[in-house]
């Protein structure tokens, strides 16, 4: 039993091992059977030597084979056996797409005022890999204010591109598809509007392109550099969920294609590509999201419903890695005179000092708290969060104070 378990992880070994060369999943296999095959026979070979076999090379080849077969047997039924797809619907019928100069192909949709101004607002999700299906609620209300209103799937998400090569979900990336979008609109400047992850891309765009941003507002964003946080502690919905839901986010997880998936992420991320295709992977992602939304919001607060518009796996795991190596874009946003919202709830789960970095780089910010709002303020506090976002727009006096100290409050 012990040469058997030993030839398994020489066997897995091999097979990680190999992938960081090719991400040719046949040859992968190829070389962890034959790794197995091959200690399995040299540590066969004293064991049954020791046993007294009379023809101990011959018993070391069957040992060997058997060994081989049951591994392959066992990494069919379960780490190359598919994961389960979720099937979406076709898109609905609002739905267009941008083919951007990027090569990025995007699916947007859009309300247009009848008397438009001359600065659309642009919303911008999160994630990332994270859409939202359709305008937000908001939309509508800043249509009526005379606003061009866009509502985006960044690329490896929802309906939009994912890209054969998943090395090319980076950070400049999306900025470039933002700068595209604003061209292709035909907006000298346009207003953003982004949430979570949504916020740090908008911050992104403001450092590479100050002069094309009207104004910006930041709900819930996650944070302007991810490198002012090193030890990651700026807060997960999956800390807040109840424990029979952990153990189901840790279950999904523990899955042998899952853990197979993620150990050619930190190797070869095209590996991973290979063998976990986007179908699998964003379906995989949004079973995780459905066992965590709960953990997004204020106890009791109003359910999130969940909609078919895919998430994207490779584009969240591609993109986090690029985030965490840019550089600090603060130096640069110090000097971005650009008039800035950040809208605060009470019962995010994203780290304060998270937030307030963005209150105290932005030298034109005001940072707002909301109480009874998780991460989503708008599902939270929808009245509140369409008035702030009414008043910030139109330079109207803002409902709720400039919240100005590093002190959360209370």
């Amino acid at each position: 039993m012990a040469a058997a378990a030993a030839a398994v992880v020489c066997g897995g070994a091999a097979f990680l091992g190999v992938a960081a060369v090719t991400a040719t999943i046949p040859l992968l296999c190829a070389a962890g059977l034959a790794a197995t095959a091959a200690v399995a026979f040299l540590l066969g070979l004293p064991s049954f030597a020791l046993a007294g076999a009379r023809r101990r090379g011959r018993a070391a080849s069957v040992f060997s084979c058997l060994v081989a077969v049951a591994v392959a047997g066992t990494a069919g039924a379960t780490a190359l056996r598919p994961l389960p797809v979720i099937a979406t619907g076709p898109a609905p019928e609002a739905v267009r797409f941008w083919d951007l100069p990027t090569g990025s192909r995007i699916a947007y949709v859009s309300l247009r005022a009848a008397h438009p101004r001359p600065t659309p607002v642009i919303f911008l999700h999160g994630g990332p890999g994270t859409p939202n299906e359709g305008l937000p609620a908001s939309g509508a209300e800043l249509a009526a204010l005379g606003f061009d209103v866009y509502s985006y799937d960044q690329l490896g998400a929802g309906r939009s591109t994912r890209l054969a090569d998943v090395a090319g979900y980076t950070v400049a990336r999306h900025v470039a598809d933002l700068d595209a979008i604003r061209t292709t609109i035909g907006a000298d400047k346009v207003i953003l509007v982004g949430n979570s992850w949504g916020g740090s891309l908008a911050a992104q765009y403001m450092a590479a392109h100050p002069g094309n941003v009207a104004k910006a507002v930041f709900v819930s964003p996650g944070p302007v550099w991810e490198g002012a946080f090193p030890d990651g502690e700026y807060g997960s919905p999956w800390d807040r969920i109840a424990p029979e839901r952990r153990a189901r986010y840790d279950e999904l997880n523990e899955e042998p294609r899952v853990l197979a998936l993620f150990a050619l992420m930190g190797i070869n991320p095209e590996a991973a590509h290979a063998l976990v295709p986007d179908a699998e992977a964003d379906s995989h992602l949004h079973r995780l999201a459905l066992v965590g939304k709960e953990g997004t919001g204020c106890a009791g607060g109003p359910p999130v419903r969940p909609h078919d518009n895919p998430q994207g796996f490779y584009v969240n795991q591609l993109t986090n890695a690029d985030f965490g190596r840019i550089p600090d874009p603060r130096p640069v946003l110090r000097g971005v005179r650009v008039p800035s919202l950040v809208m605060r709830g009470e019962c995010d789960y994203v780290a304060w000092p998270v937030t307030y970095d963005y209150r105290r780089t932005l030298p034109e910010a005001r940072l707002v708290y909301l109480t009874g709002a998780g991460h989503a303020v708008e599902r939270g506090q929808p009245e509140r969060y369409l008035a702030l976002l009414r008043a910030f727009l139109l330079d109207r006096p803002l409902p709720l104070p400039d919240h100005a100290s590093a002190v959360p409050p209370k």
